[in-house]
């Protein structure tokens, strides 16, 4: 009998103490695992850039700045992805982005009527958004993402402002001078601009006849610009001298190089909105007459929305639901001093 009971005795005893050996190590293994998951969103962010024209100067460029920003404040990736102006490759590119679980989405659409359905498939999946460049909103104009941009209206209006003085210091005011906007009309956060170009224009000029004012859409590209540009100038044979307003480098690039094109680029002036493909027409000795452009740091807008979708993720900072970085004309005069590293 007593050497049963020293037999289970000593059972109790090992097993007790396996008992105990795994309960530490279980131990051990649950605070492994908790300091994995707290440290895990700093080391496993993966941010996504979808941007609508990824091909673009601008678009690299603020890509560029957004992935160092992110990369630097702890993200593990940031994808680039480019929409190419085509809805359906936009729509793919943020399922993708979805699918491979993506932290967060920089996303500036190629169509604004693809807010509604972006946000949607983001939501389901839990993914905060920002829009860039381009607003997400709803059918009545109201935004449903936090956007980071620019004032349209403001910036539109400066080139107004500037494009008019040009025309009275150059004596472009009579009846063989003509407008020319180039309009991007089914891209919203576009129209703004043109708008505040033609305001302040008029109200240099009230009585400017509305029949030597033009518009002309394309959707951002230079060769669209080129081809609308050309056209417009070969159907208006009485104007010799332009006066040309862009809603972007692109389109100011691509009415210079038409101009040139139909030998009436010596008589006109153009101007854009960026900087990008300006200082490549301020650079050259021989000048052009894309003279003037509404600079916006497309570094900052970069910087800006990777640097609040990293705070939100790993600090869970509220992100600004409404930033716009300004803009300030620049020529060859004063670009190398505004643009600083940019102009190079």
């Amino acid at each position: 009998m007593k050497k049963v009971l020293a037999l289970l005795m000593s059972l109790v005893i090992t097993v007790v103490a396996l008992s105990g050996c795994g309960t530490a190590k279980d131990a051990s293994d649950s605070k492994s695992n908790a300091g994995s998951a707290k440290e895990s969103p700093k080391k496993d962010i993966v941010l996504a850039g979808i941007y609508k024209a990824g091909d673009q100067q601008w678009f690299i460029g603020e890509g560029a700045a957004a992935k160092d920003k992110a990369i630097k404040m702890g993200a593990k990736d940031f994808m680039f992805i480019d929409a190419k102006m085509n809805p359906d490759t936009y729509l793919q590119a943020l399922d993708n982005a979805i699918a491979q679980g993506v932290s967060g989405i920089l996303v500036c659409v190629p169509d604004q009527k693809l807010s509604a359905v972006t946000m949607e498939k983001a939501k389901a999946a839990n993914i905060p958004v920002i829009a860039v460049d381009d607003p997400l909103m709803d059918k009545d104009g109201k935004f449903i993402a936090p956007y980071v941009g620019i004032d349209a209206l403001a910036i539109g209006k400066a080139c107004g402002d500037w494009a008019a003085k040009y025309a009275k210091d150059n004596n472009m005011t009579g009846e063989d001078v003509g407008v020319l906007l180039l309009t991007a009309d089914q891209i919203s956060s576009c129209v703004p601009r043109t708008e505040g170009q033609k305001e302040r224009w008029l109200a240099a000029f009230p009585d400017w006849p509305a029949d030597r004012i033009f518009r002309a859409d394309y959707n951002g590209p230079q060769e669209k610009a080129f081809d609308v540009s050309s056209a417009t100038f070969t159907a208006n044979p009485k104007i010799k001298k332009w006066v040309v307003m862009a809603i972007n480098d692109e389109g100011a690039a691509g009415a210079t190089r038409a101009l040139e094109q139909a030998g009436l680029d010596k008589d006109a002036v153009v101007i854009g909105i960026g900087g990008y493909l300006a200082k490549l027409e301020f650079a050259k000795s021989e000048g052009s007459a894309f003279k003037a452009t509404a600079f916006i740091n497309y570094v900052d807008i970069g910087e800006y929305s990777a640097e609040n979708m990293m705070n939100y993720l790993v600090n869970g900072t509220e992100i600004p639901a409404d930033r716009r970085t300004p803009a300030v004309m620049i020529t060859k005069e004063n670009y190398k001093e505004i643009m600083k590293d940019q102009a190079n």
